[in-house]
């Protein structure tokens, strides 16, 4: 008998505005935290842009040179627009700002508005809101995006196992009640 295909546990979009720089660095990052963990198989990553500006790029090569360094790779990405099924796809769609949020708030049904978030929530060391559009500014200001994105998405991955353990033992309670085992 073949195993059994494990379903996702989460399953994440990260969102800018074209797509080409903070999310798919942010997409790039968390997925290289989730395989260092021994996570990735559990997770659907995906990243997308509020707007249609960059629709089948590949990332900004800045942002494929300053994540390589760190050990992200980003070549395989290509630009998307977040469309009306991620709403549903999606256990979070997490904003890299403010304006990007408002953006997903004003197309997202109200039965997931719950789902959006802004991924700096997530930070463990860092109090800056929002990670920074780093497209017109310097070489330097990339460097500071991946600082902000690999500090909130190892706060989200300890979320997510957190959460996920949490889910594993009420679903273990359950269970031992209903075969009578207490």
């Amino acid at each position: 008998m073949p195993p059994l295909a494990l379903q996702p546990f989460a399953r994440i979009l990260f969102i800018c505005m074209g797509n080409i720089c903070r999310s798919p660095s942010a997409e790039g990052v968390f997925r290289g935290l989730a395989e260092r963990a021994g996570l990735a198989s559990r997770l659907l990553i995906d990243s997308a842009g509020t707007h249609h500006y960059h629709i089948g790029e590949p990332p900004d090569p800045r942002a494929q040179d300053h994540a390589r360094r760190r050990g992200y790779e980003l070549c395989d990405l290509r630009a998307r627009q977040v469309v009306p099924e991620d709403f549903a796809r999606f256990d979070l769609l997490l904003a890299m700002d403010r304006e990007n949020l408002a953006a997903l708030q004003a197309l997202c049904p109200p039965a997931y508005r719950h789902k959006l978030r802004r991924l700096m929530e997530f930070a463990r060391h860092h109090t800056l809101e929002i990670v920074p559009d780093p497209y017109y500014g310097p070489p330097a200001g990339f460097e500071a995006v991946l600082d902000h994105l690999e500090d909130a998405c190892a706060g989200l991955l300890e979320h997510l196992v957190k959460q996920g353990l949490q889910q594993q033992e009420v679903h273990r309670e359950n269970l031992t009640k209903k075969l009578g085992l207490r």
